[in-house]
C-alpha cells in the first residue's frame, strides 16, 4: 500500500540523517502531509513521539560506537549532533540507565532499539461511524497559544489551557458567541508547514471578536467521527482513526487544521466530533 510505504521511506530517511539534520518538513513530504499530521500518526501508530524515537536510534548507534573502539564521548556526541558532551550525557543516560563512559568498561549492557517498519495488521476492533463533510472557510473566534514544531512537548499547554479558560470564565463566554456550525467548543489545531503552530480553544462565530482572537479555518473536505466518553475517550478515537481508518480508507490528510467540536464538553460525559481533514488518495 502506498500510504504505508511513504511511512516506510519517511523511516529510511531518518536512518539516513541520523549523523545529521532530520529535517521534520521533508519527513512531510515524504509522507504527502505537514510535518505535524506526520508527528502526530506517528506518535500514534509507534506508542512514542517522533523525538523520542530519534534520540533512543541515535543513543542505540551510539552505545555500538563507543562499545567498539577508542572513540571520544566528544566526539561520538558531536556525531550526533550534541552541541555538548552534558547534553550527549544526559539523553544517554536517558535511553540506557548508564553514563556513556561505563562503556568502557566489560560486560555493562546497554539497550538497542532497531530502526521501526510500518505494516498493515488485521484487527478485530469495532466499527468507526464516519461522514465525509466538504465545508467552505469559516470564522472562528477565541483564544490560542503557540505550539512547539516537536508535538510531544505539547502535552501539558492544551490541557492547561482547557483548565485556565474554564476557571477563568472564558469557556462561558465563548459559549454565548458560538452562532454558526460546527455548533460546539472546538479544539483547533492550526499547524501547516508555513505558518507559525497554533491551539485555538474557539466557537464559530459571525459576532464582532472582542477580546478574543479570529482564525479562518481554511475550506476543506472532512472526516467526521462522532465519539463520546470521558476526555481521554477522544485520544482513543483519534489513535484508532490514524491507525484503523485512515490506512485503507482511500483518503489521506490534507493540509488543513485538524478540529475536535465538544458537542457537551463535560469531562466525566463529553459528546464530541473529531474533524480530519482529508483529500482522496492518488
Amino acid at each position: 500500500m502506498e500510504w504505508v510505504e511513504r511511512l516506510n521511506q519517511s523511516m529510511r530517511y531518518i536512518e539516513e540523517h541520523l549523523t545529521d539534520e532530520i529535517d521534520m518538513e521533508q519527513l512531510g513530504r515524504i509522507a504527502c502531509c505537514s510535518a505535524y499530521h506526520f508527528q502526530r500518526m506517528f506518535t500514534y501508530m509507534a506508542g512514542m513521539t517522533l523525538a523520542e524515537y530519534i534520540r533512543k536510534r541515535k543513543m542505540s548507534l551510539a552505545a555500538v560506537d563507543l562499545q567498539g573502539g577508542d572513540s571520544k564521548v566528544i566526539d561520538i556526541a558531536e556525531k550526533y549532533g550534541y552541541s555538548s558532551p552534558t547534553a550527549f550525557n544526559r539523553a544517554f543516560q536517558g535511553v540506557h540507565g548508564i553514563a556513556p563512559s561505563a562503556l568502557k568498561g566489560e560486560g555493562v549492557s546497554v539497550k538497542s532499539f532497531p530502526p521501526i517498519t510500518f505494516h498493515i495488521s488485521v484487527k478485530g476492533a469495532g466499527e468507526l461511524n464516519y461522514r465525509i463533510e466538504t465545508k467552505e472557510a469559516f470564522r472562528i473566534v477565541g483564544i490560542s497559544a503557540p505550539l512547539f514544531q516537536e508535538i510531544g512537548n505539547n502535552f501539558m499547554i492544551v490541557p492547561n489551557m482547557w483548565q485556565k479558560a474554564a476557571g477563568d470564565g472564558t469557556i462561558g463566554k465563548l459559549a454565548g458567541m458560538m452562532d454558526t456550525p460546527p455548533m460546539g467548543l472546538l479544539g483547533v489545531s492550526a499547524c501547516n508547514d508555513v505558518e507559525e503552530w497554533r491551539y485555538f480553544i474557539a466557537v464559530s462565530s459571525t459576532k464582532e471578536q472582542g477580546e478574543f482572537e479570529e482564525y479562518i479555518v481554511p475550506a476543506s473536505t472532512w472526516a467526521v467521527f462522532p465519539g463520546e466518553g470521558t476526555n481521554q475517550s477522544v485520544q482513543e478515537l483519534e489513535q484508532r482513526i490514524v491507525t484503523e481508518w485512515l490506512p485503507d480508507s482511500g483518503y489521506e490528510y490534507a493540509n488543513a487544521p485538524d478540529i475536535e467540536v465538544y458537542i457537551n464538553p463535560d469531562p466525566a460525559d463529553a459528546k464530541y466530533e473529531v474533524w480530519i481533514p482529508v483529500v482522496k488518495s492518488i
